[in-house]
């Protein structure tokens, strides 16, 4: 569905030409190298003029008489006996799972940008996003020791965000994907991949929320999704979100972005489930196609309108039509809940399942407004 709307959320995938704006930040910060250190603190800051005066707050002279005694400096806390041994033993396995899942991410360049993936199995299948591939169906991928092959795409499932593309080379090992149903927030978790196209880069969080509704700028609604506080940006799409056991329990696709702000709003991304990841992934490796998504499906294709959501066209033998919806009238509700406008109602069908039956309320050409009973079809690939 084609829907203009105010987006939350944007996708990873990175320009090739960020390569070039780093360096181009680099030169711009100086020629010493502490000019450039100084640049890329105030860059991370967010807020140069802020930090800027906190420092200078901090070494200012006092111009308290001199006769005052000196302050007493608040000694650091500094963790200590077991709970010490915890820290160090968390960061050591921290350590851990990035020394073994590192070799299972690779680098995916198209002539659109780069992105991430995943290896899947040992024969070379590679699971990433759909729109890291876009349209591409050969493409340049890199392995964390550096050497590139030739790869090719198997296929993509745009509803879902995944794809599958496939290299031949020796020696592969392949991620271990783990369950994702079992993830609670509050678990921390790694994104490893190729932000900027800065290769075998690592960020950490927790898992923030579960279960997400999220849209995607193309107007695609991801079910079951996690969101992270771990750092998700422009290269990471298709890369790892991995447990404190080195299983992939995620693939990170997208960062929300401030609508009234603009750019993106820290400490919120988005990955799709391992075990959405699985269910597609499997399906374009046996035969290039998902013919069981296990999403539903009314049959029609949508669009905004003055009077609501506008049915444009009622595919032939789906839900809709066996039910007698036509082109022209309107979906005012389905399942009871409201329907104002395409985006609504993609999120409104994707926590329905196929099978499912389910009452829509639509209104006529002549402004009759009629409810019909209709059995949810499954979304084709």
């Amino acid at each position: 569905m084609s829907v203009p709307r105010r987006r939350t959320t944007h996708r990873v995938v990175a320009p090739v030409m960020f390569a070039i704006l780093i360096a181009l930040v680099a030169v711009a910060c100086g020629s010493s190298g502490s000019s450039r250190v100084g640049a890329l603190v105030a860059f991370q800051s967010g807020n140069p003029q802020s930090s800027a005066s906190l420092a200078a707050a901090t070494i200012a002279p006092s111009s308290s008489p001199s006769s005052l005694p000196s302050a007493t400096p608040t000694p650091i806390a500094t963790p200590s006996g077991s709970d010490a041994t915890d820290a160090f033993s968390v960061q050591a396995q921290m350590v851990d799972v990035i020394k073994r899942v590192n070799p299972d991410v690779v680098l995916i360049e198209t002539n659109a940008g780069l992105g991430s993936g995943v290896i899947y199995d040992n024969k070379g299948d590679i699971v990433t996003n759909a729109h890291v591939v876009g349209t591409a169906t050969s493409f340049k991928v890199t392995l964390s020791n550096g050497k590139s092959y030739t790869g090719t795409l198997v296929g993509k499932y745009a509803p879902d965000d995944i794809a599958v593309v496939r290299i031949s080379a020796p020696g592969l090992t392949a991620a271990t994907f783990g369950d994702s149903s079992k993830l609670q927030v509050g678990d921390v978790v790694l994104a490893m991949g190729n932000p900027l196209g800065l290769q075998s880069s690592v960020t950490e969080g927790i898992v923030s929320a579960l279960s997400r509704q999220v849209s995607e700028p193309s107007g695609n609604t991801l079910p079951d999704v996690i969101q992270t506080s771990a750092a998700i940006n422009p290269g990471n799409s298709g890369g790892a979100l991995v447990n404190l056991q080195g299983e992939v329990v995620g693939i990170p696709t997208l960062a929300a972005t401030d609508p009234q702000l603009g750019g993106s709003a820290p400490g919120i991304g988005f990955a799709i489930s391992s075990n959405r990841a699985k269910v597609i992934a499997d399906q374009l490796i046996a035969t290039g196609t998902v013919t069981n998504s296990g999403r539903a499906a009314l049959g029609v294709t949508v669009t905004d309108s003055a009077q609501g959501v506008l049915v444009v066209r009622v595919t032939p033998g789906g839900a809709a039509d066996a039910a007698g919806i036509v082109a022209g009238e309107v979906i005012l509700s389905v399942g009871g809940q409201s329907t104002p406008d395409s985006a609504t109602l993609l999120s409104v069908v994707s926590k329905l399942h196929p099978g499912d039956k389910t009452q829509v309320q639509v209104q006529t050409s002549s402004g009759t407004k009629t409810t019909v009973t209709l059995t949810l079809g499954q979304l084709p690939n």
